[in-house]
């Protein structure tokens, strides 16, 4: 991703300031969004976060929307999602996402799951990770207790908010 600051404060020493976190934040609307481009300006500060090359939009030809098929076998019925199953009850103890991401159960491949179903966790004991963005995020045990259920799986896409385990 391009991000290109057109202008800005600058520092004592004349150098500009970019508000990563602003940048971050863009990026991350472009990832949700699907868009290619955004730009956002407030007062004399103007900032553009693009996919690919600098200017590679510019000169594309405008694209024709995609035509969607329907499929000529229907699709096989959806497994019931193990959250519908679990009692609402259960939900007011669930650790949630606080990101959109890709959720790890192991600290890299092939180690031992940080826990498993049973396991008994202190307070800010690591559940899993959530990765957002090339950055890895610990998602850590509010409180002790024991797991009582874990709702996603290693290497899934997850919501923000969404259940991810349940510490009883």
């Amino acid at each position: 991703m391009a991000a290109k600051q057109n202008q800005g404060s600058t520092s004592k020493s004349g150098t500009m300031q970019v508000d990563g976190k602003l940048v971050r934040e863009l990026a991350e609307l472009l990832g949700e969004t699907g868009l290619t481009e955004i730009e956002v300006e407030d007062g004399e500060r103007k900032i553009r976060v693009s996919r690919g090359a600098p200017g590679a939009m510019m000169a594309a030809a405008p694209m024709p929307a995609p035509v969607h098929e329907m499929p000529a076998v229907a699709p096989a019925p959806i497994a019931p999602v193990e959250e519908a199953a679990t009692p609402a009850a259960d939900m007011a103890n669930a650790v949630k996402s606080p990101m959109v991401g890709t959720v790890y159960m192991a600290p890299e491949p092939g180690a031992a799951q940080f826990v498993k179903v049973g396991d008994s966790v202190g307070k800010g004991d690591t559940l899993l990770i959530v990765e957002a963005m090339k950055v890895m995020n610990p998602i850590t045990a509010p409180k002790a207790g024991k797991v009582a259920q874990i709702l996603v799986e290693d290497a899934q896409p997850v919501e923000f908010d969404q259940p991810l385990v349940v510490v009883e």
